[in-house]
């Protein structure tokens, strides 16, 4: 699916993890490269079977690195592309879609999903989307126990991602 100029794509994403389906909202009007890069890398099965690397209580959950070690990752544009940071999102509360990253401009393919408000991340990392459904299993799976480096003890993996169009699916987005 090529992003025209001046159309956005209407879809989301059903992760089937571990521990049940979270679907998840995309805000293409507000960051349309990367709802792009996430929609297309769910699209190529990039990230099915890989990990939810790092867990962090009352904090986040992140997944998408397909080594689990949360330092591998590219995203469909090539390694990084540059931050989408629309200032009318906010890290306003639990079940927020965020891209992870190690700095400005350097997204790739990993995301995290909030777990409580953490406005310390506003500005920094790009919102696209929100969890519509599943709610209850990313709280399940932000409550596993870590070790030091907030690696889950069990492995929590997003066993598969599916695509969904707005006009195919139950999503209306």
């Amino acid at each position: 699916m090529a992003l025209v100029p001046g159309t956005s794509p209407s879809g989301g994403v059903i992760l089937y993890t571990s521990m049940g389906e979270v679907e998840v909202e995309l805000y293409w009007n507000h960051a349309p490269r990367t709802c792009m890069n996430f929609f297309e890398l769910a699209k190529r099965s990039y990230y099915d079977n890989t990990l939810f690397h790092r867990i962090v209580t009352n904090f986040v959950i992140q997944g998408g690195d397909p080594t689990g070690t949360g330092r591998g990752g590219e995203s469909i544009y090539g390694p990084t592309f540059e931050d989408e940071i629309h200032p009318g999102l906010k890290h306003t509360g639990a079940g927020i879609l965020s891209m992870a990253n190690s700095g400005p401009d350097s997204n790739g393919s990993q995301f995290f999903i909030t777990l409580s408000p953490q406005p310390s991340l506003d500005g920094k990392h790009a919102i696209f989307g929100r969890v519509k459904r599943g709610m209850k299993v990313v709280q399940k799976i932000g409550s596993v126990a870590t070790n030091a480096q907030d690696k889950p003890i069990q492995d929590l993996k997003v066993l598969r991602a599916s695509t969904a169009l707005a006009a195919d699916s139950h999503l209306g987005l």
